[in-house]
């Protein structure tokens, strides 16, 4: 993984300083379909932005 670094975004309507950090992913196209790989990849980042989503892993496939 990278580092955090603020990077300008659009939240709210205005361009605000928001903390970003980048997350590459590499598998095996052969063994693990693309788009698997995309929804772990999106539950990663979203468990990242909000910890507290981790708590509701019951509706959740990792």
């Amino acid at each position: 993984m990278h580092s955090i670094v603020n990077k300008p975004m659009v939240g709210g309507g205005e361009i605000v300083s928001m903390p970003m950090m980048h997350i590459a992913l590499t598998y095996n196209h052969w063994l693990i379909d693309r788009r698997e790989a995309v929804s772990f990849l999106r539950r990663i980042k979203d468990v990242v932005k909000d910890p507290r989503r981790l708590c509701c892993l019951d509706a959740m496939i990792f």
